[in-house]
């Protein structure tokens, strides 16, 4: 499975240690920026490059760490087919993944943990999708309307 992860420069430390720790674990963990720490730089484009990304690889991941999580998380949700979850817990990786098929997990560098971190990021990609008929529905209901790239 190929894995994109990206980070604004609140999360560029945090980024550097989930590829370090993904890359241990011998997944295809893709760094799509920021590439350098520079203060001040937007959430947007690393939350772009990676619904971008995962938009393009069906089957594939996506990681995104911000300040809070919020900004990213919203960004990527902006993409049709892309289903973006903020969690703080493996339990919400866990619904996120059963529940939803998120297919984008979004951390806050600043309220989690390095081991968090990789409890939440273990239960994201080792959690299948249930697919019960409500749950297809819903999904597919999240694409019907707005204006998505």
């Amino acid at each position: 499975m190929k894995i994109f992860v990206g980070s604004d420069y609140r999360g560029f430390e945090c980024k550097k240690e989930i590829l370090g720790f993904l890359k241990q674990k011998d997944d295809a963990a893709f760094d799509v920026g920021a590439y350098e720490y520079k203060e001040g730089d937007d959430f947007n484009d690393p939350a772009i490059s990676v619904a971008t990304l995962v938009k393009e690889n069906p089957g594939s991941m996506g990681i995104l760490v911000c300040d809070s999580a919020h900004g990213v998380t919203m960004q990527a949700n902006r993409f049709k087919g892309i289903r973006a979850a903020h969690c703080d817990s493996a339990e919400s990786a866990v619904l996120a993944r059963e529940h939803d098929d998120a297919n984008v997990l979004c951390l806050s560098a600043h309220f989690m943990n390095k081991e968090l971190i990789q409890e939440i990021i273990n239960a994201f990609l080792n959690t299948s999708f249930e697919p019960l008929e409500r749950r297809v529905r819903r999904i597919k209901r999240l694409d019907e309307r707005g204006n998505y790239d």
